[in-house]
């Protein structure tokens, strides 16, 4: 796509100002009375922030090392990124109501408009990868994937709880994407399910799961964030475990999920017998470049049908994109493996929900 100089102009422009990070509590609190006004203020906010972190993605992928920038899948990325700071920059000053409910939709609009943005740049890296044959210094690559992935997971978190607060009946206890009064508990066991029944589709059975800690306790956080994260951790160990029982007399061993409330952290763990990861590989399992999974673009490369749903974990991305939606909110992700016997998982959540978004 050709775009005129004056919109690359102003795209670098906007690239140099300073972006403004939320936390979670200010969002919880800010969005816990969506009025006409509140929303307006946040619209508002949107309108300046938003070109900000979209213009910054879209200089750094002209940039890439390798040749990356070339590739035709990342070049249909900065496509994307760059039609969505230009329908920003268009939309007028937001004055009233009216306003806000225009440029609610155009945001809405360009959250759609990047859902495949992850198993695209996938297939960019694919594309190198297939024409590239030294592993040692895709550090450089490796590193922006993490600046790129984390930005999105703002931005469209963003765009997400400002749309979720018009919701005029929203579910008990939510705030937008946050539930004030979540229980880790309960995610967990949903995750778990749902892990579970991939497994079962794959394998044909599947180990079982035991889940320890106070179903009663609760904390606010975004849902859909932990459950993702504690479905790619369950589903890996599920995976381990059943690859490693295969042709096995004996009974696959339980997957073991503990949850902790600290003061300052809810720490889950995901413990299993899956025969665990050499010590060399463990630096790669949180690398974009190692991924021996398919990706689900591939097999519908005439870009026309990019529109295929997506499963997150199709494609190796799992666990490096599970540790930056930890990180998004102040928490984090460490693996500790014993090979020859198995891998503990610790996710750990921030209670506070006071850290700063990290603004790459």
């Amino acid at each position: 796509m050709i775009f005129p100089k004056s919109l690359i102009e102003d795209l670098h422009k906007w690239g140099c100002m300073k972006q403004t990070g939320v936390s979670l509590r200010y969002m919880m609190e800010f969005g816990s009375t969506p009025t006409e006004k509140n929303l307006l203020i946040s619209a508002q906010f949107l309108h300046k922030e938003l070109p900000i972190r979209v213009a910054r993605r879209a200089i750094e992928l002209e940039t890439l090392p390798y040749g990356l920038s070339e590739k035709p899948a990342v070049l249909k990325v900065r496509d994307w990124y760059l039609e969505s700071f230009r329908d920003m920059r268009a939309f007028p000053e937001i004055k009233d109501t009216a306003d806000e409910k225009d440029f609610t939709q155009m945001i809405k609009a360009v959250k759609v408009r990047h859902n495949n943005v992850v198993p695209m740049m996938a297939l960019g890296v694919n594309q190198l990868k297939k024409g590239v044959h030294f592993y040692e210094n895709l550090d450089e690559i490796h590193q922006f994937l993490d600046r790129f992935y984390l930005s999105r997971i703002g931005v469209r978190n963003l765009i997400g709880q400002h749309v979720e607060l018009h919701n005029p009946n929203p579910p008990r206890h939510c705030v937008g994407y946050i539930h004030t009064k979540m229980s880790p508990m309960e995610v967990a066991r949903n995750a778990t399910e749902d892990a579970r029944s991939i497994c079962y589709r794959e394998y044909g059975s599947a180990p079982e799961i035991n889940i320890y800690g106070d179903p009663s306790f609760t904390f606010p956080y975004v849902p859909t964030h932990l459950h993702l994260m504690v479905y790619e951790l369950v589903k890996n160990s599920l995976r381990a475990v059943q690859e490693r029982y295969v042709d096995s007399d004996r009974v696959a061993p339980p997957v073991r999920i503990i949850v902790a409330d600290g003061i300052e952290d809810v720490t889950i763990k995901v413990s299993d017998e899956g025969g665990g990861i050499p010590r060399s590989g463990l630096p790669k399992i949180f690398t974009y470049l190692y991924s021996t999974a398919t990706n689900p673009l591939e097999e519908e490369m005439e870009f026309g049908t990019a529109d295929v749903p997506v499963i997150m974990a199709g494609y190796g991305y799992g666990l490096p994109i599970s540790r930056l939606y930890a990180r998004y909110f102040g928490g984090d992700l460490q693996i500790i493996s014993m090979e020859g016997y198995g891998t503990d998982a610790y996710l750990h959540l921030s209670r506070l929900g006071d850290s700063q978004e990290p603004l790459p």
